[in-house]
Formats: structure tokens, sequence, C-alpha cells
């Protein structure tokens, strides 16, 4: 495994581009499968998701091409399986995206749980049982689904936000004969972004309201050319690299409509930015103050920002609170920041009406689990080793060892990989003092 040495001290300046968006590209390559001529998908990222679906495609007997420039060609002409393996399964949390394309083309799906990171439960409730309404057929045992039938139009309400039921559910109706409804369905930019592909392909989907989309199901398809959206959870991680060393750092790319959440709390605390036609400028203008935040829904202030904002809340003058309402277990990292010195105290709000408020199952919630922080800042980091655990929390520990004082060693990089292109040697662009491990 790959670790990285990082010795912390360095103010961060220069320019850097964004990548294709990582909650975007993997499901537009699984949406491909519709068509049997191949499909064009520009900007992909160059991580460990989009690999991991690719080795999946190929396991099903599709075909996935990689070209120069970020390019790549994925048809579904040669699938022949149903059923992938509990090994590629367990790679990424895709495995359910690919209901949709599985059912259109053999009637019969057979998906293992998915993976990725230990951040909670993902609530798989909300992807299955809108399949059931579309008339799947079901059955689970503790490792796998099994989906079988051809679906058919149907109204369904998601009872919470979610990004990845919301995508879902859009890439099965758009196949299933007759008209599907769903209410409730997330805003994120990446839904729009599928959708965009989709319709591409010949698919006819709609937002008729704020969170009403509309899908006509289609019996034919058509391969696209699609350019991927830049990842706006890359932007927010440089941001905070920026202000977070005191630097300057401009974000090509950065579209400040998808970021105003991030932007209002960046204003507040006092960081420097300007926006741009081409991207958006992060600066350090002054001391910092603390602010508190709750993580929530588009466009809310995202819970993948939330890592990496507790650092840039180490650096600021008093004492900042994090709610965190999407995730039931997303605070694993912070022990490893208290080690490096980070004042953190994990506690659980009064909350009188938790269904309303938390975004996860409140079954899937343990005695053990904290669901906010209390930071206390300014504080001056030492460096640590540590192993990497899960994504975000994979840059917040970067971000923490560029700030502090002497070098720092974390291993577990594959779980940074899998998100960031490259995240390393684009850190150094900037002037930090990165550099990678190979072993084996």
């Amino acid at each position: 495994m790959d670790e990285f040495l990082i010795t912390g001290g360095n103010t961060l300046r220069g320019k850097v581009d964004l990548c294709g968006a990582k909650n975007s590209g993997f499901k537009l390559i699984i949406a491909s499968l519709y068509a049997d001529q191949p499909s064009k998908i520009q900007n992909f990222s160059k991580i460990g998701d989009i690999y991991s679906t690719a080795e999946i495609i190929r396991e099903l007997g599709g075909s996935v091409e990689f070209g120069e420039n970020h390019s790549l060609w994925v048809s579904g002409s040669g699938l022949l399986k149903q059923e992938f393996s509990q090994t590629t399964g367990k790679l990424s949390r895709a495995s359910t995206y690919f209901i949709g394309p599985l059912l259109y083309r053999f009637g019969k799906a057979i998906l293992p749980v998915p993976g990725g990171c230990k951040i909670g439960r993902r609530p798989l409730d909300r992807h299955i049982e809108g399949i059931k309404v579309l008339g799947g057929e079901v059955k689970e045992s503790g490792s796998h689904y099994e989906i079988y039938g051809k679906l058919k139009g149907g109204r369904y309400r998601f009872h919470k936000n979610t990004h990845g039921g919301t995508d879902i559910m859009i890439i099965a109706a758009a196949s299933a004969k007759g008209k599907t409804i769903l209410e409730n369905a997330a805003l994120e930019p990446e839904i729009d972004d599928l959708i965009a592909f989709l319709n591409k392909m010949g698919a006819k989907i709609k937002r008729t309201k704020n969170r009403t989309i509309e899908i006509e199901g289609v019996s034919n398809f058509v391969p696209a050319d699609h350019f991927v959206m830049p990842d706006r959870n890359e932007a927010v991680t440089f941001a905070c690299c920026a202000l977070a060393t005191k630097g300057d750092v401009f974000i090509k790319q950065a579209n400040p409509e998808m970021l105003r959440a991030f932007l209002k709390s960046v204003k507040e605390i006092g960081g420097g930015y300007e926006t741009t036609n081409d991207g958006i400028r992060f600066f350090y203008k002054g001391n910092l103050k603390a602010l508190n935040i709750v993580t929530s829904p588009y466009p809310g202030f995202m819970s993948d920002w939330m890592a990496m904002w507790m650092i840039l809340m180490t650096q600021t003058k008093g004492t900042s609170i994090v709610h965190e309402t999407i995730f039931e277990n997303r605070f694993a990292f912070v022990s490893g920041l208290q080690k490096m010195g980070a004042k953190i105290e994990l506690f659980n709000p009064v909350v009188p009406n938790p269904d309303e408020i938390y975004n996860f199952n409140l079954k899937d919630d343990k005695p053990g689990n904290f669901h906010a922080a209390r930071v206390i800042g300014p504080t001056k980091l030492t460096p640590i080793t540590m192993e990497i655990t899960d994504l975000r929390a994979g840059a917040s520990l970067i971000l923490a060892s560029l700030i502090a004082g002497g070098t720092s060693r974390l291993t577990g990089v594959e779980h940074v990989d899998r998100g960031y292109e490259n995240l390393d040697g684009r850190l150094k662009t900037l002037g930090a003092d990165i550099k990678r491990i190979k072993n084996g």
C-alpha cells in the first residue's frame, strides 16, 4: 500500500484544475449500458471508483475502453451475466446502480451489498422500496439482492432525501414501461448531470417542480457523448487548503452556483474569495472566525465537506460547532486529529425532533455514535503517523498534515485515490511538501 509523507508549514499558492465529479462519472458509465453502441464519457476522473465500476462492467461482459485526454467509451452490447462477484461489488457503492440496465436486458439482477467508505449505513431501503413500487420483485439475503421482473412506471415518494436513491430510481425508471413520478427527490447537481446524459441517450426525464421528477420510460437507447461536470467536492478541498495554510489558490472551473452554502460560510468566517467566469479564487486575508454549521442535503452544506471544514475550524479563533445530520457515524477520523493536538469534543446535541433533523434512518444509529463536534481554535497541530480509513477523512488528515509542524506519515492512501485523481501531485504544484512512497 502506498503512503504519503507530508511536511507541513508551506503556504499554498497558484492555480489548480478540477477533475470530473466523482459522484457523477461512475453512474454515467453504468447508464451507458442501456445502449449497444459505445457512449463517450469525457472529463472522467482517473480514480478508484471509475476503475472499480469498469471492472464490474467487464466482469458482466460489457466493454470499457480508456482513451487519451480523460475520455472513455463504454457499451452494454456484450453483457452476458446478471450477477457480479462479492469481490468487485465490495470495491465501491455502485452495485445497486446496475439494477436498471440489468433488468432492462435480462429481467434479472443479482447484486452484492455495496461497499465504499465506512461512514455509516447507506439507507438501501430507500433504493429497494422504490424498485418494488416499479414492479421489481426483490429477495434479500445478508450479502446480496436478487431482483426480478420488467419494470413499470409508478409513483414513489422518498421518505427522506437520498442522492443515491434518486440516481438509482432515475436510471431504473428510464427503461420502465409508462410514466414514473419521483417525489421528494434529491436536488444535487450530479443528479441533473445524470438526467442530461440519459436524455441524450433517448430517455425522457424532466424536473417538473423543485423536488419532483417525471420519467417517461423508453424501450430504445442510443449512445451519447457527454462531458462530466467538475467536482465541487474537490473545489472545497482546495479552498480549505488555501485558507488553512494562509494561501491564495485559484480553482479553475469551480462553479459558485453549486457552492453557495460553502461560499456563504467562507464569507462569515472572514475568508476571501473572488468569482470569475473561469473559476473561484480563495485567499487568506486575516484572522478567521469560528462558525457553527449544520450539514444538510443540497443546496445546504454538504456532509462531504464537513471533515475538511473541521480542520479549517482548528485554525479559527473561538469555538465552532459542526452538526452532522446526513450520516450517523462520520466522526471516526476525529481521534487522529485529537492526537495531532486538535481540541475537538464530540457530543450529541439535544434534538427535539430527530426524525425531521437527521437524514439517516434512526434505527441504524447506535448509542456510541456522536452527531456533533465542538472545535476550539486556534490550535497548533503536530505531525502524526496514521492509517486513512475513508475518503473525506483522508483528505482532512492530509490538510491537517499540511498545517502541522514536522513530517506526517499517512498510510491507506488508496481511500484517497478512490475519489481524488493525483491529489498529491496537484498539491505539489501549489507548493505542498508531499511525497508518495510506493510500497509493492
